[in-house]
């Protein structure tokens, strides 16, 4: 048997063009139209992972209590959050509940299954021996590419996988000019430019948080980001 994908989206033509495509990729796919239905499913067996839309039906942000409960339940869980906003606040918020990663819904069926692929592939780097390509090291920063995770100074920043590409594409080169293309292709995303920038800043507000001194990535105007050697 695949592996179990709850969808909770409440427009069916979304749920069937998510569903079809995680499919054809051998996932095995629950489709919910509402938080009371997937919470009901979620009770008598939890799936493998979970794509929550954040406004469901008559719940503005019923996603987001979702993502709560479920969390709560199922600690390490994965949970994508989908939305047809893409504000800062709510993407704070909902990788705040404990969401590994928050897409837009105007991304494409392969972005989207790109990233169902990433988090299975986290989970089941902690049952495998680590090697040393999976790890990146530079000054105080630490990415473990197979678990999917960030240090900085040895404390955790807690960075969505589109983030933690990004980062990646970033210290591979350090010094190197990385124009917001370039993080798009490394994050197997599709975004404008305003949307790179917001995503740029999330990254520096999450690595501040755990180092008041943090200066690593500077902008290169006109040009793109680089990560200070």
């Amino acid at each position: 048997m695949g592996r179990s994908v709850a969808l909770v989206e409440d427009e069916p033509s979304l749920q069937v063009n998510y569903r079809d495509a995680l499919e054809r990729y051998g996932y095995e796919v629950a489709v919910y139209g509402n938080r009371p239905d997937a919470m009901a499913a979620f009770e008598q067996q939890l799936p493998d992972l979970a794509i929550i839309d954040v406004g469901l039906g008559d719940e503005a942000e019923g996603g987001f209590e979702l993502c709560r409960q479920l969390r709560n339940m199922a600690p390490v869980l994965p949970i994508v959050f989908l939305t047809a906003l893409d504000s800062e606040l709510d993407t704070i918020s909902g990788l705040r509940l404990g969401a590994d990663d928050y897409l837009t819904k105007d991304i494409s069926l392969a972005h989207l299954v790109a990233r169902v692929v990433a988090l299975f592939r986290r989970v089941d780097a902690h049952n495998q021996p680590d090697l040393p390509e999976d790890t990146i090291k530079t000054g105080g920063l630490e990415l473990d590419m197979k678990r999917m995770t960030a240090t900085w100074q040895s404390q955790a920043v807690t960075l969505s996988v589109t983030e933690l590409w990004m980062v990646h594409a970033l210290v591979v080169f350090p010094g190197h000019v990385k124009s917001r293309q370039q993080l798009m292709d490394a994050a197997n995303v599709v975004l404008d430019d305003a949307t790179v920038t917001s995503h740029v800043k999330r990254i520096r507000r999450k690595f501040l948080a755990v180092d008041q001194q943090f200066d690593q990535i500077e902008t290169a105007y006109g040009m793109g980001y680089r990560w200070l050697a």
